[in-house]
């Protein structure tokens, strides 16, 4: 059974060099993110949000932490909550990140490891959004209904999910509205093409690992 893997997220940036510093810095992130020069209108929430997933709360404040010191904005402290440990930050691009941890005590000391970057695409209807991923050969590995799609992407180095608009916004503790580029492109084996949301992908090469 083909299953879509995602290899890339290229973000459009005023600065691109600004940008890679930025990210180096704050997360250490080099190959599964991606850069390119854009000057496109884009106000207010731009429909998506990235996730690091990592081991312990001591590595979601060592990232958080360097994120902020390297010229981050904090959107929610981080915090402890019913499913774990977290914070949410808008990097000087405009990107926002979330980054967290299921666990709720450190089993040892804090490191750099990312264990998932997660790609969270706020879509208006879940339901059609679906319906056309499934359409473009992606499988669905998890599904809450009108709430929440997650799929299967094998060993993609990016996991995709699709929650709504209004709700991710929320999670994140922005306003769900907003006008102009998604500022966003999707790299992947599953053709080049743009979701009923204007999210746009490309074909992309598998990226070299670190």
């Amino acid at each position: 059974m083909f299953m879509a893997s995602i290899e890339t997220v290229t973000l459009a940036v005023a600065d691109p060099t600004a940008a890679q510093d930025f990210y180096k810095a704050a997360f250490g992130l080099d190959t599964q993110l991606r850069l390119r020069a854009s000057e496109e209108p884009t106000t207010g929430f731009r429909g998506f949000t990235l996730s690091l997933t990592v081991s312990g709360p001591a590595t979601v404040d060592s990232l958080v932490g360097t994120a902020l010191d390297a010229g981050a904005t904090a959107l929610k402290p981080v915090a402890k909550s019913f499913w774990g440990y977290g914070g949410v930050v808008q990097a000087p691009d405009g990107t926002i990140w979330k980054v967290a941890t299921s666990a709720k005590k450190d089993t040892g000391p804090a490191t750099r490891d990312i264990d998932e970057m997660v790609l969270l695409l706020g879509v208006a209807d879940i339901a059609a959004s679906k319906r056309f991923y499934v359409e473009q050969g992606l499988t669905v590995g998890k599904s809450f209904g009108r709430m929440y799609v997650e799929f299967a992407t094998g060993s993609s180095p990016v996991k995709l999910g699709l929650y709504r608009r209004r709700a991710l916004a929320k999670d994140v503790g922005v306003q769900p509205d907003g006008t102009g580029s998604h500022r966003l492109v999707i790299g992947g084996d599953a053709g080049a093409f743009t979701d009923p949301d204007g999210f746009a992908w490309e074909s992309s090469a598998p990226a070299r690992t670190a």
